[in-house]
């Protein structure tokens, strides 16, 4: 969407604020993101500090969301939509679950939408009525329906690594506020005395392979621009996280709780280094 000196996903990732954190939403759903962060918290933080501004708008009626979707001039991004509603993805469960996703929308014709999905589906197309069911995000509290971005323009040149080394200010906002080693601590506990059948899937399917991947990424950039101490901080976090797949899968909870218990002071570690 922003052409050719777009910066890699691995990098918008950190920009977003999303590896610094853990917490368990009022829902009890664990995630290992900040306490406080959401996604479009995140998205917005990451256009602003890659030096870019769009056009934001959200609500309205399905029919009043379609008119803005189709009078988007090039690609639009799309989201949140609810994943579960995403009939194209052979795994969508066809029902609202209030999995967040975002989408970039190519084209609306008379009985579909187009777009390139980052779950791996290029030029994937879903019937209209679908994708406003998808895109009313309901189960989605963090958010308003509709939400759509447009028209994104470069406002100033920012590299990457200066753009990274921007975010640190906030890094260390999200690691400060909110107590994400005692969301670690009581997600052990819960794991320790069993966990259901939902509760699993949920960690095993998304937010451990997620919380891994954005403490990885956030080594690799805090590298690149010198915070040796909090990269390696921070590659161990991940390291830790990574070893929880298995016996999650498993059903060896006693063992991920142990692990969970060994990742907790990592957060104020991190804390410290980049602080």
């Amino acid at each position: 969407m922003t052409g050719g000196n777009s910066a890699p996903p691995s990098a918008i990732e950190v920009l977003t604020g999303s590896p610094y954190g853990a917490q368990i939403e009022p829902s009890g759903l664990p995630y290992f993101d900040p306490p406080g962060w959401n996604p479009d918290l995140g998205l917005d933080a990451a256009v602003d500090l890659l030096g870019w501004t769009c056009e934001r708008s959200a609500g309205g009626s399905p029919d009043e969301a379609l008119d803005r979707l189709r009078a988007a001039s090039g690609p639009a991004l799309v989201g949140p939509v609810d994943i579960g509603l995403l009939r194209h993805q052979p795994w969508a469960a066809g029902t609202a679950i209030g999995g967040d996703h975002w989408v970039v929308v190519l084209e609306v014709t008379d009985d579909v939408v187009v777009m390139h999905d980052p779950d791996g589906f290029p030029y994937a197309t879903l019937p209209i009525d679908s994708f406003l069911q998808a895109w009313r995000a309901e189960k989605l509290d963090f958010s308003a329906p509709h939400v759509l971005r447009t028209h994104f323009r470069r406002v100033r040149d920012v590299r990457v690594e200066d753009a990274v080394r921007a975010s640190l200010p906030a890094a260390v906002s999200w690691l400060a506020n909110g107590d994400s080693a005692g969301a670690v601590h009581r997600l052990a506990g819960m794991l320790a005395a069993g966990i259901d059948d939902d509760l699993q899937r949920h960690l095993s399917t998304f937010a451990v392979r997620s919380g891994a991947r954005r403490l990885d990424d956030a080594a690799t950039w805090l590298a690149s621009i010198g915070e040796a101490e909090a990269a390696v901080i921070a590659r161990d976090q991940s390291t830790l996280l990574g070893r929880l797949q298995y016996p999650l899968v498993v059903g060896e909870f006693s063992q991920a709780a142990e692990t969970l218990r060994q990742l907790a002071p990592g957060y104020r570690q991190l804390l410290t280094a980049l602080g």
